[in-house]
């Protein structure tokens, strides 16, 4: 399938079969089915999901609350993830969402209808914990070319600015005199690779430590 207007056929075959009549190219809209006493469907159709999509649906809003939009299925892994996103957002604007496979088959993934978020109060509370725990504001929202700052990267930035000033130190020690009550876990997870264990339960800075200090040295300074 490699036009918009191939979709057409099994998209109208399945409209048919649920007892409408449907025409394609009417006004405005791709395909349009009618069958008494219901309100009108509106299906907009495209090869892949884009913003122009959605604005066309959203559109047809203003005529019928029974609109969809028709792709053709997308394949591999990362196509398979963009279709479960694509799916929410369909959900979240209230339109339905169909695809149309290689093959012909068609597959109605959700019908349109009003969508209600149900909150995750879990992740909120994992939100709030990071916050609270970031010390300044170090990362620019939307920008990741540097990287983004965690708590836990300036936790382990601590940890490494005082190997890097005193030595070779046990994780209690380095603990007590930066504050991250997980200093021992963390240099022994060595996330990063900026920790090497010398001893038992002793821990220095490696080459890659001295370099992350370098590195990351604007986002953990600042003042909270």
């Amino acid at each position: 399938m490699n036009r918009e207007q191939d979709l057409y056929p099994p998209i109208k075959a399945l409209l048919e079969r649920q007892g409408y009549t449907v025409k394609g190219e009417v006004g405005a809209a791709d395909i349009v089915a009618v069958r008494d006493g219901d309100d009108p469907v509106i299906v907009e159709l495209k090869l892949g999901f884009s913003l122009t999509l959605f604005h066309q649906a959203i559109t047809r809003l203003n005529v019928t609350d029974q609109v969809y939009v028709g792709v053709r299925k997308p394949k591999g892994r990362t196509a398979r993830r963009a279709l479960k996103d694509n799916l929410a957002l369909c959900r979240r604007l209230g339109l339905g969402l169909i695809t149309v496979r290689a093959d012909g088959t068609v597959e109605v993934h959700c019908d349109p209808g009003s969508y209600a978020s149900r909150k995750n109060k879990a992740k909120a509370a994992r939100l709030l914990r990071e916050f609270d725990r970031l010390q300044g504001d170090p990362n620019a929202g939307g920008a990741t070319r540097h990287g983004i700052v965690t708590a836990y990267r300036q936790d382990a930035l601590k940890c490494a600015a005082h190997l890097a000033e005193s030595g070779a130190a046990k994780g209690a020690e380095v603990a007590k005199a930066t504050g991250v009550i997980e200093a021992t876990r963390l240099m022994r997870d060595n996330h990063y690779g900026w920790f090497e264990k010398v001893a038992k339960g002793i821990y220095d800075l490696s080459d890659a430590g001295r370099d992350g200090l370098k590195h990351w040295a604007y986002s953990w300074e600042q003042p909270g």
